[in-house]
């Protein structure tokens, strides 16, 4: 399993074709200091690519699953359209308040993923990765192979590998920056 080697080289394509990143960020709840009361806001983790369901690192040989994406925006007065929509509309002004420039994309309660096999053999089915063991030819020890499931609780034998997932979705986020 060469997780690292395939996110470093999918890294080096993204930069290579200028595909811009998004922030990573955790998102800080609201809270109470005394009698004040300080507005959610989001601490910078880095950059990211969001290639699929995976989120990659541009700075560290990380990668995380999913999160949640949104765009920096001033909050607004309430419009009392829904609770959710409010809620989005305070996730975007804690952003904002988070230093993000207005308009920004920025990713947050992305969970790590493990880099290692056991932690990899570790995860769920609910994962968008795993670890299937294929058989190998007559006589040779099987082999195991790290997969992107399409959606979670999928079959693991039907899905790319996670060198085939990064090539194709890496060739097409770099072809439409391109055009």
């Amino acid at each position: 399993m060469l997780v690292e080697q395939a996110l470093a080289g999918a890294a080096a394509a993204l930069r290579a074709a200028a595909v811009p990143t998004e922030a990573l960020a955790e998102l800080v709840p609201a809270r109470r200091r005394i009698l004040i009361r300080l507005a959610p806001t989001m601490r910078p983790l880095g950059e990211v690519w969001r290639v699929g369901s995976l989120l990659i690192s541009a700075d560290r040989n990380e990668w995380f699953t999913g999160g949640t994406a949104t765009r920096a925006a001033e909050r607004g007065r309430p419009g009392y359209q829904s609770v959710s929509r409010e809620e989005r509309r305070e996730i975007a002004a804690a952003a904002l308040r988070g230093g993000y420039a207005e308009g920004s994309s920025v990713s947050f309660d992305a969970v790590p993923l493990p880099l290692d096999g056991d932690g990899l053999r570790a995860l769920g089915s609910d994962a968008p990765v795993g670890v299937l063991s294929v058989e190998g030819g007559p006589g040779a020890a099987p082999t195991e192979e790290v997969r992107v499931r399409w959606r979670a609780g999928a079959d693991l034998s039907t899905a790319p590998t996670l060198e085939a997932f990064l090539e194709e979705r890496v060739r097409l986020i770099a072809e439409r920056e391109g055009a």
